[in-house]
C-alpha cells in the first residue's frame, strides 16, 4: 500500500473533524483538494474510509484501524524531531506549550523568564480552553499543558506547582463592594456572568456552591476570561474568577474582589504531560523551572 505523508496529514484532520470543510479550513486547502487526497488514499488502501449518513460522515471499521496507526506513525516522526533536538542540547530547541487561557497573563511572563536562561529558545504557544487542551492531550498534540485540573479519564503526569485562588469579582459601584465578610447566601440573590460547562473555574465552582448548598443564578455564559470579566465590568452580574487574571483590572480599578466568607476557593495550577511522554531536554528544563521558580517569579495581584 502506497501511502503519503500529506495523505496522512489529511486523513488525521478529516477524521479529528468529521467534516471536509473544517479539515480544509485547518490545511489551508480547498475542499476539493482534501476530497480528492481521502478519495487517492481510499484507492490506495483498497476500502473505504469514511461513510456518510444523512449530511455526516463517520469512520468506517477501516477508518479507525488507520487512524490508530496514523498516531503510532506520528509519534514515531515526532520522536525523530525529539532526537534531533536533544542532539542540540538546552541552549537551543523547540518548546511545544499549551496553556489555558486563564493561565496566559503569567506564563506569558514566566516564559520570557525563562527565554533569558535559554535565548535561542523557540515557542510554539496555545493559548485555548479546557476542551482544547484535553483535546490535544489526548492527541499528544503538545509537550507540556499549564491548566487548573488535570482531566479524569486520561493517563497523564500532573504536577502543582503554584496557588490558584479563585476570587468573586464585581464593578466598583456594586452594592455589595464596600462590604465585609459577606455571607454565601447573599450571593443566591446575584446574577452570575459564568464560563461555559466544560470550563475548569466553572467546574470548581459549581463543586464548592454544591457542597455549601447554595444555588446560584447562572444569567450569562460567556466562552472567555477576558469576556466574562467586560461582562461583569458593564454590570451584568457577580463573576468568580482566577485572581492571577485581574492585574490590570485591579490596577485601573474597574473590578473589585468581593470580601466573600469562605473565598477564594483555592486550587492549583498544574504541568501537565502524558504519561510516559518523552519530554526534550528543552521541555525537562522549563519543567523544572516552572516547578521550582514560578511561586518566586511571578506575585499574586495585590
Amino acid at each position: 500500500m502506497h501511502v503519503t505523508l500529506r495523505q496522512l496529514k489529511v486523513f488525521q484532520a478529516v477524521a479529528r473533524h468529521l467534516n471536509y470543510s473544517k479539515a480544509a479550513e485547518v490545511l489551508f486547502l480547498t475542499q476539493p483538494a482534501v476530497s480528492m487526497q481521502i478519495k487517492q488514499l481510499e484507492d490506495n488502501c483498497g476500502m473505504p474510509l469514511f461513510e456518510q449518513i444523512g449530511k455526516r460522515i463517520y469512520l468506517t471499521d477501516a477508518g479507525k484501524e488507520f487512524e490508530h496507526y496514523c498516531r503510532i506513525i506520528n509519534a514515531q516522526l515526532d520522536e525523530l524531531d525529539t532526537v534531533f533536538e536533544e542532539l542540540k542540547g538546552v541552549e537551543r530547541g523547540h518548546l511545544h506549550l499549551s496553556v489555558a487561557s486563564t493561565a496566559n497573563p503569567f506564563c506569558t511572563h514566566l516564559l520570557a523568564e525563562f527565554r533569558k536562561r535559554v535565548p535561542h529558545l523557540t515557542v510554539s504557544l496555545d493559548v485555548t480552553n479546557r476542551k482544547g487542551l484535553i483535546r490535544q492531550l489526548e492527541y499528544n498534540e503538545t509537550e507540556l499543558v499549564v491548566m487548573g485540573q488535570p482531566p479524569d479519564g486520561l493517563d497523564v503526569d500532573a504536577e502543582p506547582f503554584m496557588e490558584n485562588p479563585l476570587v468573586v469579582i464585581a464593578p466598583p459601584d456594586h452594592r455589595l463592594a464596600r462590604e465585609r465578610s459577606i455571607p454565601l447566601e447573599r450571593l443566591q440573590d446575584e446574577p452570575f456572568v459564568v464560563r461555559e460547562q466544560s470550563s475548569g473555574t466553572r467546574i470548581s465552582m459549581e463543586r464548592f456552591f454544591d457542597d455549601a448548598g447554595i444555588r446560584l443564578q447562572a444569567s450569562i455564559e460567556m466562552r472567555s476570561n477576558e469576556a466574562l470579566q467586560q461582562a461583569v465590568q458593564a454590570g451584568l452580574g457577580l463573576g468568580i474568577v482566577s485572581r492571577h487574571t485581574l492585574e490590570l483590572e485591579l490596577e485601573t480599578h474597574r473590578l473589585v474582589i468581593l470580601d466573600v466568607e469562605r473565598f477564594p476557593i483555592m486550587r492549583q495550577w498544574y504541568l501537565v504531560h502524558r504519561t510516559g511522554k518523552y519530554l526534550t531536554p528543552i521541555a525537562r528544563a522549563f519543567r523544572e523551572f516552572m516547578l521550582n521558580e514560578a511561586n518566586k517569579l511571578w506575585k499574586l495581584p495585590a
